[in-house]
């Protein structure tokens, strides 16, 4: 199973970008789907959260800002960032709870990193 994240890149303060992150590989079915980031120096922190039924979940930081989505169909998980802030810079990484079977349990599994950088 492989989480391949795409769509980050520069903004300017107020822009938008969309990342995207599609589970490949042997699957089951998808749980709770995440998005991370981590900035310099910092911890990794969670941005936001989706569940199986669509229930969303933000860090107060983006609430307003973000919306996370997911195609259940494509097996991927979307962030769409708006108003996008400087503090907003850092690596964003997409998370997922898969099975490989139905007699498996869920498992997390972690998708490569992608950098957004905010600056004028």
């Amino acid at each position: 199973v492989q989480l391949q994240a795409s769509g980050g890149g520069l903004a300017q303060p107020g822009g938008s970008l969309r990342l995207s992150c599609a589970a490949s590989g042997s699957i089951w079915d998808i749980n709770d789907m995440r998005w991370y980031r981590q900035a310099p120096g910092m911890q990794r922190a969670l941005v936001a959260r989706i569940s199986s039924d669509d229930s969303t979940s933000y860090a107060d930081s983006v609430k307003g800002r973000f919306t996370i989505s997911r195609d259940n169909a494509k097996q991927a998980v979307y962030l769409q960032m708006n108003s996008l802030k400087s503090e907003d810079t850092a690596v964003y990484a997409c998370n997922a709870d898969i099975r490989k079977a139905r007699s498996l349990r869920f498992r997390e599994y972690w998708g490569q990193g992608t950098q957004v950088t905010v600056s004028s």
